[in-house]
């Protein structure tokens, strides 16, 4: 692609060779008709309703890991924000900071794996910008992506709507991706085929709120696992979150990797796994609508919303006793996504 084998600091100067590596790299991987204008800011077409805007910026170490790498992140991170509030994900911007001496090879893989997600997800990447910082001062390279999607009146999906009584779902096996980076991090061989889960999760989503239109709450979880969001969702309020520890799908490869590294993988990271809150009555539609999409096979109901203890997270065993699921203090596998 370019003459330059390596990323320099004059790629980010604005000029000659920024101009090269935007129409040459960006402009013609992502083939978005806002790009080629290579004007301050993209228009896009307004098709009615409410906006939902997201932005996340991404720092993964090492760059590729099984299953992924921090292109595909980036953009399934971002539509997959979108859609868990029930909003259809459209536009896309995306912005790099590049360390000088970064191989050219390296960001064009990077970038295609971009654009191949995007056209997964049926998104647009639209508008963005380029930076390079000097040799030692940017770790490689960071990634940030905003989003829009549109959400119809009617639509509302938030933590606001949870009621007691309502059943959690999750879409498959929990911790895949954080133990698939930190194994790879620490230079263990995975023969037994554990990969990263990140993936756009927008069509599972749509295919969810068509056969359930009454989901109550949705998120993504990630950084902090399943661990974190049940215990933000629980402060301060009048009910408590309970975990059935038995239906918990976690694969053996997670498993045997997490009691290795000391990690839980409830605090595991996932980038293709949501939590879901539906009403009793729901539950087995929605699951059954989960299960039947390529990337909700492992759908399971997982616990339920309780009146005691109230702004608690508890994962009931298999004896049936209750053990406090604590937030993270800290993360358990930093630069992960």
């Amino acid at each position: 692609m370019s003459k330059y084998e390596h990323i320099r600091l004059a790629h980010g100067s604005g000029g000659k060779l920024s101009l090269e590596l935007i129409q040459e790299l960006f402009v013609s991987t992502f083939a978005s008709k806002s790009l080629t204008e290579l004007s301050d800011a993209a228009i896009i077409k307004n098709h009615g309703g409410r906006l939902a805007f997201a932005t996340d910026s991404h720092s993964v170490q090492p760059l590729f890991f099984p299953g992924g790498d921090i292109g595909r992140l980036a953009v399934a991170g971002t539509v997959n924000d979108l859609a868990v509030m029930g909003a259809v994900p459209k536009y896309l911007s995306s912005s790099f900071i590049i360390e000088e001496g970064f191989a050219m090879d390296k960001l064009e893989k990077i970038v295609k794996s971009m654009k191949a997600t995007a056209d997964e997800a049926e998104v647009e990447i639209v508008t963005g910008d380029t930076k390079v910082v000097e040799r030692g001062k940017g770790d490689g390279l960071f990634i940030n992506t905003s989003g829009i999607g549109f959400l119809a009146a009617n639509r509302n999906i938030s933590s606001s709507q949870i009621q007691i009584g309502d059943v959690l779902l999750t879409n498959g096996s929990l911790g895949d991706h954080g133990i698939a980076v930190m194994t790879q991090r620490k230079g263990f061989e995975l023969n037994l085929g554990l990969e990263s889960d990140v993936r756009p999760l927008n069509g599972l989503i749509s295919e969810l709120l068509a056969n359930v239109p009454d989901v109550h709450f949705m998120r993504d979880i990630t950084r902090g696992g399943l661990a974190a969001i049940a215990n933000e969702l629980v402060i301060g309020q009048n009910y408590g979150i309970r975990i059935f520890e038995e239906n918990i799908p976690l694969k053996p490869d997670v498993v045997e990797y997490a009691e290795m590294l000391g990690i839980d993988p409830l605090l595991a990271a996932n980038e293709g796994k949501i939590i879901v809150a539906v009403k009793p009555e729901a539950a087995q539609k929605a699951l059954a609508s989960l299960r039947q999409h390529p990337f909700g096979k492992e759908a399971a109901i997982i616990g339920d919303v309780v009146k005691k203890p109230l702004g608690k997270a508890v994962v009931q065993t298999a004896y049936g006793s209750l053990r406090l699921l604590e937030m993270p203090i800290e993360e358990q596998l930093p630069r992960i996504c």
